[in-house]
């Protein structure tokens, strides 16, 4: 692994931009289905882009999981369901802003793990600096929102949960893709969260009413074929070339993707707190990846 250069920046930054719709597009299927049921959704779908990429690229050739690869496999399918299903139904419970901002915090989790766990990627001064000055950008793009209600403190909290979560995966996911194939990674994540989805929306969710409407097929595709396809394929990339804290600094724009993207989509006004949150959390990546 190597630290990021500009083209790793700029794949990481499309990769943010296309996260920070995600709180969007959860909030929007949310309205037609219930959290788990969603999750599944997405993820059988996401499964299928993945299954594409594995064929277009030719890496189902030589496909084969062998006895050691059973246990990181499981284990990884393990941490991706709890903490999908965590963001769910947070995010259920909570405001998408909430929800982006908290999502966000797994890059301040994946750098200190990276700084413990990753050889080589260490926490020098200059990285926690830019790290904390690109946080409070977000912070203060968020503040007058929290302090709107306390009636989302339970889904805050599950959401603060799987963010952490999130940075533990990032970690697996970036000392395991550099033994094994990305597309045994992407298709465990895939196939056992579908499957423990699947299980628990049928337990728990069987007497939970869903619409079938054009909103929740877009939010369906978005979710599934942008970010559990596209989006897990480009992660993965990304992990197995650079230093996993220095991707994690380009994610901290993803609330303010987001902040854009609820703009254009769910009419949000955008505010001068905007702006220098932007300027904030850009004089933080700078100091974090040069």
């Amino acid at each position: 692994m190597r630290p990021l250069d500009p083209r790793g920046a700029l794949v990481a930054l499309l990769l943010a931009a296309l996260w920070g719709g995600n709180p969007v597009a959860i909030k929007i299927g949310l309205l037609d289905a219930p959290p788990i049921r969603l999750a599944w959704m997405r993820f059988l779908l996401g499964g299928a882009v993945i299954v594409l990429w594995g064929w277009a690229t030719g890496r189902f050739v030589s496909f084969r999981i062998e006895p050691d690869d059973w246990r990181p496999l499981l284990t990884l399918g393990a941490l991706f369901t709890v903490q999908v299903g965590l963001m769910h139904v947070g995010t259920n419970l909570t405001t998408a802003s909430h929800a982006a901002i908290l999502l966000n915090s797994q890059a301040i989790h994946t750098v200190v793990l990276a700084h413990f766990l990753v050889p080589g990627d260490r926490l020098a001064p200059r990285r926690a600096i830019g790290i904390l000055i690109a946080y409070s950008g977000a912070i203060i793009l968020f503040a007058r929102h929290w302090a709107a209600g306390s009636n989302t403190l339970v889904g805050d909290a599950i959401v603060a949960v799987s963010a952490f979560l999130l940075a533990e995966r990032q970690i697996f996911l970036a000392r395991a893709v550099q033994r094994l194939d990305p597309l045994k990674l992407l298709l465990a994540q895939a196939v056992l969260g579908t499957l423990a989805f699947v299980t628990i929306s049928t337990v728990f969710e069987a007497r939970v009413p869903m619409r079938w409407t054009a909103s929740l097929g877009l939010a369906v595709l978005y979710q599934g074929g942008v970010i559990a396809g596209f989006n897990f394929i480009g992660n993965l990339w990304l992990l197995q070339q650079y230093r996993p804290s220095a991707v994690a600094t380009c994610f901290l724009t993803t609330p303010l993707f987001g902040v854009l993207i609820a703009s254009a989509v769910m009419g949000d006004p955008l505010t001068p707190e905007l702006l220098l949150a932007a300027l904030l959390v850009a004089v933080g990546i700078g100091l974090t990846i040069r």
